[in-house]
């Protein structure tokens, strides 16, 4: 992070003689904005997340572990792909879960279902360009905790399970952090 600030600086300085060597590139609105709030978003992180930037000059791309300390996924380790597009922050992160989990918000096959993920949305709390990516962190991580809505799956499976079955859907939940582990 810290060396693409340098980076955004170092191209933005001409040397004293006024002549540049290389072009000038224009720096997206986007990459201003994501050196300050990747900086923001790790010093704010939940205790139970992590981040990691397979290129730590790419700050549009990195993957966010959620490893919950409670509750039903209590050990598992779930890792999201979180993207940011050029249209940010008018438009929200794409994000995508690349743990397989049973969970009434999050589908088998990794989509997610969480307000300030969503353009717009019916209950007002969709995304707006004052929200951060440190509200994403926090959102997806409370997925495991308090944000988690039986009422309004995603999954329906998984919600109609827990509602009939508590402990056939805890023992579903175990089977999915269990084949995650291998």
């Amino acid at each position: 992070m810290i060396t693409l600030n340098r980076k955004l600086k170092k191209e933005h300085t001409e040397p004293s003689n006024g002549i540049t060597n290389e072009p000038s590139r224009r720096i997206s609105v986007r990459d201003k904005l994501l050196v300050k709030e990747v900086q923001e978003m790790n010093e704010n992180l939940p205790a139970t997340c992590s981040v990691n930037f397979e290129d730590p000059n790419v700050l549009c791309d990195f993957v966010l572990t959620v490893a919950p300390d409670e509750g039903y996924w209590q050990g598992g380790k779930f890792k999201f792909s979180i993207f940011v597009t050029e249209d940010y922050n008018m438009a929200p992160p794409r994000v995508k879960c690349l743990t397989k989990l049973w969970h009434p918000n999050i589908s088998v096959e990794g989509d997610i279902c969480l307000s300030l993920l969503r353009q717009t949305s019916i209950d007002e709390h969709g995304w707006a360009p004052t929200r951060r990516l440190k509200d994403v962190v926090w959102g997806l991580n409370s997925l495991f905790t308090d944000l988690l809505n039986f009422e309004d799956p995603l999954n329906i499976e998984a919600s109609e399970m827990y509602n009939k079955n508590k402990s056939e859907f805890q023992s579903k939940v175990q089977e999915y952090i269990a084949q995650g582990k291998r």
